[in-house]
């Protein structure tokens, strides 16, 4: 006979406080509301709308057979190419052993902190899960809050006044540029700045670069160039290669951060054993060299430059300031200009600016307090592109040689992106 009695279920208090991921719950309530027969506008969930290259398609489709259990540390080819891809395009000096590949860079993320035991420092506003990783593993974050003045970013002074306090604590600062929420980066001379006060501090660096090939000049610089002893870099599929399901990521170590490698790659044998292997396989062709995965990247930083420029051009016209996009595809609009008519509504953080956005105007965006900023800031990402990228690229392929997309092809060819600004914008001017 079955019995109704509960079971007794003890949950670590290291998750009270914590929901389902912000980017991953937008995407589940605009979906939710779709099937009711509503119009939304999907700018708050952050994924490529390109296609995976067509090279790297066929090469899962020729590897799909392969399924033994791959090395921990990834797949020899693998970590020869991507070595050599970092390498070439962010001036590293890394081997093929100091590789560390697994099921997304989000896994490994949560496993270097794991295995690094001190202060964790992020910059606010910063991508939703570096803090709640952090927060599972009861780590201790010291968030340092960014000014629109400097693009919402790390400043080397921020870093320095923060590592005097306390010079022989160890700490691992996580950087993120090209950045989300707010699609900014890092010049040079900041980065090499940064890089002297960790080096005097010794600061271990984890430079989140996840959207560097999608820089949209392709002028990204490393601070690995700058700091090369005390920084890991992070990449993978998901952004560049409009590949986020495949779950692919990796790490490039430092050889003086090999002890660091090494605890990863225990932890790792330990959780996910290996990454997928025919996704690992079919990986190899991405980093590679390849005329159609330059075309590629040529194409899709045009496109997003061009629709970044058009939403950001827009928006200012609306009195709703950020910094410029300057890579990814993502805003941080702040809509203090609109303070009065969003009181007057009853709307007094992010959390119901977004909500009522949502239901009255059809137009998904993130509060910015998902991304450590105040709630009653009036922030919030804004992530453009919700258009249909395969389309988008055949029609940027047919464009005359040197001529680039403008405002006229966003209009045409990503109505949804035009339709949903217009859509966000009128709603706010309603309100005064």
């Amino acid at each position: 006979m079955l019995s109704n009695t509960p079971i007794p279920v003890v949950i670590n208090q290291n998750l009270f406080g914590l929901s389902t991921s912000a980017t991953v719950a937008i995407n589940e309530r605009s979906r939710a509301l779709e099937k009711t027969g509503k119009t939304v506008y999907k700018l708050g969930f952050g994924q490529s709308p390109f296609p995976v290259p067509h090279l790297v398609v066929q090469a899962l489709k020729k590897h799909a057979h392969e399924k033994d259990y791959l090395a921990v540390r990834g797949l020899p080819a693998l970590r020869e190419a991507i070595s050599e891809f970092t390498n070439e395009r962010k001036g590293g000096f890394s081997t093929a052993e100091e590789v560390l590949v697994g099921p997304g860079s989000k896994e490994l993320m949560f496993l270097l902190q794991l295995s690094y035991y001190g202060e964790i420092v992020i910059p606010a506003p910063c991508w939703v899960s570096y803090a709640p990783q952090a927060q599972l593993l009861g780590r201790k974050v010291r968030r340092v809050q960014t000014n629109m003045e400097n693009g919402l970013l790390l400043m080397p002074d921020q870093l320095e006044a923060i590592c005097k306090q306390d010079p022989e604590r160890p700490r691992l600062v996580i950087l993120n540029y090209p950045a989300n929420p707010t699609g900014t980066s890092y010049s040079k001379r900041t980065l090499m700045r940064l890089a002297e006060v960790a080096r005097r501090y010794k600061v271990v660096i984890l430079s989140d670069e996840i959207y560097s090939e999608l820089d949209h000049r392709n002028q990204h610089e490393s601070i690995t160039q700058f700091y090369p002893e005390g920084t890991i870099v992070s990449g993978g599929l998901s952004k560049w290669c409009g590949a986020g399901g495949w779950r692919l990521g990796y790490f490039v170590f430092p050889e003086s951060l090999k002890r660091l490698q090494d605890a990863m790659a225990i932890c790792a044998s330990e959780t996910f054993t290996s990454t997928s292997a025919p996704i690992q396989y079919a990986a190899v062709s991405a980093f590679l060299g390849n005329p159609e995965i330059d075309r590629y990247l040529d194409d899709t930083r045009s496109v997003l430059a061009a629709v970044g420029r058009y939403v950001f051009d827009r928006l200012q016209e609306a009195s709703i300031v950020m910094p410029e996009p300057q890579g990814g595809f993502y805003l941080f609009p702040d809509f203090e200009h609109y303070r009065s008519g969003l009181e007057r509504q009853g709307i007094t953080t992010d959390r119901e600016l977004c909500s009522r956005l949502l239901d009255e105007a059809g137009v998904a965006l993130l509060p910015g307090s998902e991304f450590g900023c105040a709630s009653t800031s009036y922030q919030a990402r804004l992530s453009y592109v919700d258009f249909d990228g395969e389309l988008v690229l055949k029609a940027c392929r047919k464009l005359p040689e040197r001529k680039q997309p403008d405002d006229t092809f966003v209009e045409t060819f990503c109505p949804r992106i035009v339709a949903g600004i217009e859509a966000m914008i009128d709603w706010l001017r309603r309100l005064n």
